[in-house]
């Protein structure tokens, strides 16, 4: 299973406005398991940048100024994401900017390109309703490691959400895990037990026995002889099987 974690910076806040893409940052899992390989690049927009923009992630058009447009990247881009299942927070946003750049080149959309989209948004909002589903706030409650995290970044969000998503996920994994594991009692599950070592048995001692049916009794009179763990009184039993 080959997943991209995926985030984007832009010039703005909606596409429609003309807003282009300035950064894409991915990373790749397998199997649930980082492999290391990741895609990075910052992009020429060929228009300004939104002061609030820059603001958040403090990418300037000076540093773009040399930087490769969409066209000149979109095909390593494409190679890295495809077929792959993406992980996105807030998806519709990247994933909108996304289809809008790959458009404006009669390029085919994501959902053409990758086998599926995952909204770690939804899927926060869905777990913990109520709840703030931000990407510093799911650090929080899944005590990911976000303190280097001073202004958002492409490849940083994406690492940072990799770990968030695994965090989310985690019971599935183990779902996963239970259902490869042998069943008890098996021959396979004895063989991957292998020697078995010797279990030692502890016994109480005569004082322990006195403390626990002292307990008893305190119980049995606080509950006027209905205590569960001690045997009825002889008249009691007979009276029951009369």
């Amino acid at each position: 299973m080959r997943q991209i974690v995926l985030d984007t910076e832009t010039t703005g806040l909606d596409w429609r406005n003309g807003d282009r893409v300035i950064e894409i940052g991915c990373v790749e899992l397998v199997n649930r398991s980082l492999t290391g390989r990741h895609y990075h690049v910052y992009i020429n927009p060929e228009r300004g940048i939104d002061a609030e923009a820059v603001a958040v992630h403090g990418i300037t058009e000076d540093f773009l100024a040399d930087k490769p447009r969409f066209a000149d990247v979109a095909a390593d881009f494409e190679a890295f994401v495809r077929d792959a299942e993406l992980v996105i927070h807030n998806a519709s946003f990247d994933v909108g900017f996304l289809n809008h750049e790959l458009s404006r080149l009669g390029r085919p959309a994501l959902d053409a390109l990758c086998a599926g989209v995952i909204d770690t948004l939804k899927m926060a909002k869905e777990q913990n309703p109520g709840k703030k589903a931000s990407l510093d706030a799911l650090c929080g409650l899944y005590q990911v490691d976000n303190g280097h995290r001073t202004l958002h970044g492409a490849l940083l969000d994406a690492e940072i959400l990799a770990e968030v998503y695994l965090a989310m996920t985690r019971g599935q994994e183990s779902l996963i895990m239970a259902l490869d594991e042998p069943a008890p009692g098996s021959m396979e599950a004895e063989a991957a037990l292998g020697e078995r070592p010797v279990l030692a048995v502890l016994r109480a001692s005569e004082d322990e026995l006195a403390a626990h049916a002292a307990v008893l009794q305190d119980i049995a009179k606080a509950t006027k002889g209905q205590c569960l763990w001690l045997p009825p009184e002889p008249a009691e039993a007979e009276a029951g099987a009369a």
